[in-house]
């Protein structure tokens, strides 16, 4: 299957690999090894839901159910900071009501990615001897992995930090939380920045000691704005304008990096154009 970009990308799920209508295929992948890696000067971080996609992939699936909504009974279940004990419950719920594992990879395959998403990672993909690429979302990996590889682009992602996910014998989808830890901000299942603070840790320690050069984060909710913190003066965020990400961060009176709200995908592109000019 062909997904094409709006400025002529073509993505072949086949192939995993994005290649141009005219010539150029993808040469080379981002899992070249470690030593390829030391020379990306620069990390972009990626949220899922409502960044890479254009909307909550959680709520997408939902219409994978025969009358394409849950009982209020369930909505009510929900208590706050328990989002992910919410969504196994969901998931159950829809295994249940005979909602199979190839009707839930069907919903999720289905979801749009969010306006110029896919411009921005033709540049990315462009430009791979200068960034690495990763997920760092509260999604789980059966729906990120789901994505990401109908669409051809799993490949241009080093590594993918989110909620476990597999189905059992019964055809449940089951979610696992990624980690505990000890931050209020963030719910009990996930704090992103507790992961960017370790993987930037640890790779620069993968690298020789050597940190990227500069860090970018692209998100929208809430649960973005923590990851955000842990940036320096030299980064910068990307969040989405008008969504939660954009309007907490203007209360944020200690935030370090740079801030550039973005409405399209070309909008982070002429940030980063510049940033890969600069010497």
């Amino acid at each position: 299957m062909e997904f094409r970009s709006e400025n002529g990308l073509v993505l072949d799920e086949r192939a995993g690999t994005p290649t141009h209508t005219h010539a150029i295929k993808m040469t080379a992948s981002p899992h070249l090894g470690l030593a390829a890696s030391h020379q990306k000067r620069f990390l972009v971080l990626f949220d899922f839901d409502e960044t890479i996609i254009n909307e909550s992939s959680d709520d997408a699936v939902v219409r994978a159910l025969p009358n394409q909504r849950l009982p209020d009974w369930l909505k009510n279940s929900y208590r706050d900071g328990h989002y992910n004990e919410f969504m196994q419950k969901v998931l159950t719920y829809m295994a249940e009501e005979g909602v199979s594992k190839e009707s839930i990879q069907s919903a999720v395959e289905k979801i749009s990615p969010s306006p110029g998403l896919l411009n921005l990672l033709e540049f990315l993909h462009s430009n791979q001897k200068h960034f690495e690429l990763a997920v760092v979302s509260d999604a789980n990996m059966f729906f990120i992995e789901t994505w990401l590889q109908h669409t051809g682009v799993r490949r241009l992602f080093w590594k993918i930090f989110t909620n476990p996910a597999s189905f059992d014998d019964t055809g449940r989808l089951i979610l696992l939380p990624f980690h505990s830890h000890v931050c209020s901000r963030c719910p009990d299942n996930m704090c992103k920045q507790v992961i960017v603070r370790e993987y930037l840790i640890g790779r620069q320690k993968e690298r020789g000691g050597v940190p990227f050069q500069r860090v970018f984060y692209i998100g929208d909710g809430a649960n973005d704005v923590c990851p955000s913190l842990a940036l320096g003066p030299r980064d910068t965020t990307f969040p989405r304008r008008g969504f939660p990400m954009h309007v907490l961060l203007q209360s944020e009176a200690t935030f370090k990096a740079n801030v550039v709200p973005w409405v399209r995908g070309e909008d982070i592109v002429d940030c980063l154009k510049k940033v890969v000019e600069e010497r």
